[in-house]
């Protein structure tokens, strides 16, 4: 998806007026787990060029972290990110992908 539809949805669904990289909709819970995820590759390709990061593995990084979000995951409290982005790690770890927090 382009970076207007991407800041429309963004705007309309999250209240936030800005492209972002990728947006989760989850439709049912784990264990029958279904979601469209949407990716902006335009501003995927642009952090991963920023952060130094081959973009393969950026948007990996995107898409597990979409669907941890679609699982019932968030990042608003530190205790939620820090656990939100160990498990992002340890999975991108079993595809020999770096911690992108490291």
């Amino acid at each position: 998806m382009g970076t207007a539809k991407a800041r429309r949805l963004n705007r309309d669904y999250r209240g936030q007026d800005h492209a972002t990289n990728i947006l989760t909709f989850p439709y049912t819970p784990a264990p029958t787990l279904s979601a469209d995820l949407l990716l902006c590759m335009p501003v995927i390709k642009a952090e991963a060029r920023q952060q130094g990061k081959r973009l393969d593995h950026h948007a990996a990084h995107l898409i597990v972290h979409g669907v941890l979000h679609a699982s019932g995951m968030d990042h608003q409290r530190k205790s939620e990110a820090e656990a939100m982005e160990w498990l992002e790690a340890a999975i991108l770890g079993r595809f020999r992908i770096p911690n992108p927090y490291a």
